[in-house]
């Protein structure tokens, strides 16, 4: 339980609906109308400013089934440096790995990780949940917790979103996108309590429609969009002072302490709906102020107060907001293990079966909190469930969230909090969810109540008033203590919220557990008065401005307190009933004319009223209600103690407000019973005495013959009761039977309903896989085709064989040196006849996996064509061997080309033999004219050796000495123009060898490969110059 709205001047008045909420995609998605319930958070926004000024939005996205190609989208849409955190939850399943990471990576400049244990979150990056795990935050760091195998479905997104919520406050941002079912539902209450910001994935845009519709029929959805407008808001929204007060300047965090636009906002929310918020603690306003400011794009407050002065409707979703409060079943189950084990055992102990358990929960909200105590109650007392009565009344000021729990109808992600045995025996499946069974529902009373105005409920038992205190201000938390101490019993018991205590009322109530909060009413040594009404508004106080530190009461308020008290002490006691007989107001003291009937609780007038009245009353409002109106009836009889008693009732009809049902006021009179008549006596004569005798024994006659007309007719109406009532409980056996058939039917439906729940959980994971192996699938594709290509443009044979022994793969030119057809692929390779002369090739393979030694050899094929056979293990990612490839290389042309390059060798020594003997000096130049070789004569006869020689031009040859105008003429200009040339004769003075006359014989000589030509230069000597 949580949160009762405190604040109001009586109820809410509907709001003018000029305007709808608006909604842009990628831009301002105006906040989606909210209906239902969650918590804002408690710590003052200006020292959360101070103290977590270095703090970042972590923003957790929930997805299921389709959730990987909406995920690709949003990511693929968000820059690198947002400066904030991502935690993506998917639902995997628990036997396989997850490629979610490197498919992530894809579409992302940020760093993906996968979560570990303890991992503290940075901003840029996303964190990804492991398979099999599910994932927790707390300040800041990462915890993995192991998926437990149960009954219960698995709700990883909801389980993160709401410790994200706890963890992070209004910093907490939650996506919900493609995904069956309904988890992540809870979790955007969780967040949208704690003042942060939810998307969901807009339906259309969704592969699957089940979570993005479930978060957004909580009502808590601030923005419906596409992934990609999802991406877009983020952006804005992390640059916004709301959730990164890094960014925030110096005026606008003046802006966020303006007390006096807080005070306007008050005002108009008053005066539009009679609710005054002015009693809520600041920090918590000024939050859920700045969150509509962020979501309308809207940067100061006074700029807001102007916004809600034009648009009305949005006074209407602010009204909600403020209003929405978060609760689960059986919430810090530690305390409820508590109530069970030691503080209902004593309420139950000597109680007797005529004795109700009367149990309190104000602030109910959407109705878990009195559902979990009214099944606690019921496990407590056993067998003596059905002898006990119990009354729980449960009270809100939210509408909506009392409408919810009236029906008693929740999603199905309750199954996180309330164990498979109980959902077995006190709830039954409805649509996607769970409604609690007609039997606890016929416990608890749903009724809408202000803890600031309106009066308390008395001789309780218990009052559970968990996690409510918390969003008042001091003043009223002072108010509210001791209106708990008066509605307890003696012996009664009052459970608070974690973060609550009693405080200085410690002379009120004993500490029975300090740690779940639990407090035993004491005696009072001094009574205390009682104010159940709010004496002045603090916004009427801060408009009045403050005038040193005491609180100036106005003539308005006097008045009111005179009338209060004139009201209380001499107005007739009585009710206020709606058309169906159920009591909404009591007003004064009716213990004498009305009180609780064993069996259920109800407020139904003809149920408490006491024996006698029913008829009248009945009768009077159905003549009011045709009549419209007043009716009253004087003398009616009725039985109170055993004694016979007279009342005066009237029935007066209340004119409807508004769209509201016609009401009608009650009201009880007490009369005398009158008097017998005293006698005349005096001075009578005597003859008017015998006849004034006759008189009155006639009269007693007559009276005594009505009376037993009377009984005879009260005989005959209750023997007709009777018979009626005989009928009844031939309808009710039959009721019974059908009731119980129709349970086994429920029965068998929860079963097929479970059994379909484990079948959509697996199917979601199923999907989920399903989407990364299509994406594996299209990798491999792509890869499968690469390879096709390149071993089609392999210009070798290539055959890969599995560790096997069977063909897997080969290459085209495979098909003709193999003897292979498309059809021998999977048949072993010692089944192939090949068309090369190779024997026992499977044991060749097999020595190569088993030795992992590369292996060659020379083949040939039937034509006596030569190939290089080479066998090589085939080695998988996890370096095991899955086979080997067998490819041969055609080394024909090779061995030919080494053959003649045989030939050509041994032709060359010939020829270098020859020339070596030849005793005129040879010289060989290449078509850049710098020489190739020389024989002995020619560096015997110039003085030169093969250094000085080989590799250089001629004309730099031993020093320049060759550098004759003459000699380049005949290489330069002649050969060029001529094949050959003889007795060319070159003078020149040659160092160490002097003038000398020498005769060039000259040849070009052709190369068949077409390579540059080279010269030939034979040289001899003329004679003497």
């Amino acid at each position: 339980a949580t949160d009762s709205r405190v604040a109001g001047k009586g109820r809410k008045r509907k709001l003018p609906a000029q305007e709808t909420a608006r909604r842009k995609t990628g831009g301002d998605a105006g906040p989606a109308r909210t209906k239902g319930a969650d918590r804002p958070s408690t710590m003052p926004l200006p020292a959360l400013l101070r103290t977590r000024g270095g703090a970042f939005p972590i923003v957790g996205i929930g997805a299921s089934a389709g959730g990987l190609d909406a995920f690709q989208q949003l990511f693929s849409e968000l820059p690198p440096q947002t400066g904030m955190a991502y935690v993506v939850v998917q639902h995997m399943d628990p036997k396989h790995g997850s490629m979610l990471r490197d498919i992530l990576a894809r579409s992302t400049r940020m760093p993906v990780v996968e979560a570990t244990d303890a991992t503290k979150v940075k901003p840029d990056q996303i964190y990804v949940i492991p398979p099999n795990t599910s994932l927790a935050i707390l300040h800041g760091t990462l915890s993995l917790i192991p998926r437990l195998d149960g009954r219960a479905p698995h709700m990883p997104v909801d389980l993160f979103l709401r410790s994200l919520a706890q963890d992070q406050k209004e910093r907490a941002i939650g996506v919900v996108l493609s995904g069956t079912a309904s988890d992540g539902a809870l979790g955007t209450r969780a967040v949208k309590a704690e003042g942060g910001i939810t998307f969901a994935q807009a339906v259309a845009s969704a592969k699957y429609t089940g979570m993005p519709s479930a978060a957004i029929a909580t009502g808590c959805v601030d923005f419906i969009l596409p992934p990609q407008g999802i991406a877009a808001e983020l952006v804005r929204i992390g640059r916004s002072p709301y959730v990164s007060p890094a960014r925030a300047g110096g005026d606008q965090a003046k802006e966020m302490e303006s007390e006096e636009d807080l005070n306007r906002i008050h005002i108009l929310l008053r005066d539009a709906t009679g609710v005054d918020f002015s009693w809520y603690k600041t920090a918590t306003i000024r939050r859920r102020v700045l969150r509509r400011m962020v979501l309308h794009k809207i940067d100061r407050m006074n700029q807001y107060v102007r916004y809600l002065q034009e648009h009305p409707s949005e006074l209407d979703v602010l009204y909600r907001d403020f209003l929405i409060s978060v609760t689960s079943f059986f919430r810090e189950p530690e305390t409820f293990q508590t109530l069970k084990t030691k503080i209902l055992p004593l309420l139950l102990q000597d109680r007797s079966a005529s004795t109700p358990i009367r149990v309190w929960v104000p602030g109910c909200s959407t109705g878990e909190e009195a559902y979990s105590i009214a099944i606690c109650l019921i496990e407590a007392l056993g067998e003596r469930a059905n002898d006990i009565p119990i009354q729980i009344f449960a009270t809100d000021v939210n509408e909506a969230a009392l409408d919810t729990a009236r029906t008693g109808i929740y999603l199905d992600s309750i199954a996180q909090d309330v164990s498979p045995e109980r959902i077995q025996r006190f709830f039954g499946a409805k649509d996607r969810g769970y409604q609690i069974s007609k039997y606890i529902r016929d416990l608890c009373i749903f009724a809408r109540q202000n803890l600031a105005n309106d009066p308390p409920f008395s001789r309780m038992d218990l009052i559970s008033c968990r996690n409510v205190l918390i969003y008042m201000k001091p003043a009223l938390q002072k108010r509210l203590l001791p209106i708990f101490h008066y509605a307890l019993k003696g012996n009664g018991y009052l459970m608070l919220g974690t973060s609550e205590s009693i405080g200085e009322f410690t002379d009120l109530f004993g500490v029975v557990s300090r740690k779940d909060k639990i407090y035993a009413k004491k005696a009072a040594l001094v009574t205390r008065q009682m104010d159940f009404r709010l004496a002045v508004d603090e916004t009427e106080k801060a408009a009045a401005g403050r005038k040193g530190d005491g609180i100036a009461v106005s003539p308005g308020t006097v008045q009111r307190e005179a009338e209060q008290i004139l009201l209380s002490r001499f107005a007739p006691p009585g009710v206020v009933v709606n058309n169906q007989m159920e009591i909404l107001q009591f007003r004064g003291q009716t213990g004498p004319y009305l009180a609780p009937a064993p069996g259920p609780a109800s407020l139904n007038l003809m149920k408490m009223a006491r024996e006698g009245l029913a008829p009248d009353l009945g009768a009077m409002i159905q003549k009011a209600r045709k009549a419209q109106g007043t009716v009253a009836k004087d003398g009616i009889r009725y039985r109170r103690n055993g004694e016979q008693k007279e009342v005066r009732i009237e029935v007066i009809p209340i004119k409807p407000v508004m769209d509201r049902e016609a009401c009608y006021l009650v009201l009880f009179m007490e009369t005398a019973s009158k008097a017998q008549a005293p006698g005349t006596g005096g001075k009578a004569g005597r003859k008017g005495a015998a006849g004034a005798a006759t008189a009155r024994s006639l009269a007693e006659r007559r009276i005594r013959q009505l009376e037993q007309e009377i009984i005879a007719t009260k005989e005959y109406l209750q023997s007709v009761i009777e018979e009626h009532e005989s009928t009844n409980e031939e309808l009710r056996s039959a009721n019974e039977e059908i009731q119980s058939a129709n349970e086994e039917l429920q029965s068998t439906n929860e079963e097929l309903e479970t059994a379909k729940e484990e079948l959509q959980s697996t199917n979601e994971e199923l999907t989920t896989v399903n989407d990364e192996m299509a994406n594996r699938n299209a990798e491999l594709a792509l890869a499968n085709e690469e390879m096709v290509n390149f071993l089609e443009s392999a210009n070798i044979p290539l055959i890969i064989v599995g560790a096997d022994l069977r063909i897997r793969r080969f290459t085209p030119n495979t098909a003709r040196v193999f003897n292979l057809i498309p059809a021998d692929v999977g048949r072993r390779i010692q089944d192939i006849q090949p068309n090369i002369d190779v024997s026992d090739i499977d044991a060749k393979i097999q020595e190569v996996i088993d030795s992992l030694a590369v292996r060659e050899e020379e083949v040939r094929d039937r034509d006596g064509r030569a190939y290089k056979m080479r066998i090589r293990p085939l080695r998988t990612a996890e370096r095991r061997i899955d086979g080997v490839m067998v490819s041969l290389i055609d080394v024909q042309d090779i061995r030919r080309a080494k053959e003649r390059l045989k030939e050509m060798e041994e032709a060359f020594r010939y020829a270098q033999a020859i020339v070596e003997t030849v005793r005129e000096p040879l010289v060989v130049l290449d078509a850049e004219l710098r020489v190739k070789s020389a024989n002995r004569s020619f560096y015997r006869t110039f003085a030169l050796s093969p250094l000085e020689t080989q590799g250089l031009s001629v004309f730099a040859a031993g020093r320049g000495q060759w550098d004759n105008p003459r000699l380049r003429a005949l290489l330069e200009e002649i050969l060029p123009r001529e094949t050959e040339l003889h007795d060319f004769e070159v003078e020149h003075v040659f160092p160490g060898f002097g003038h000398r006359k020498l005769l060039f014989n000259a040849r070009r000589i052709m190369r068949e490969d077409g390579a540059p030509q080279m010269i030939l230069l034979a040289i001899s000597e003329a004679g003497p110059p």
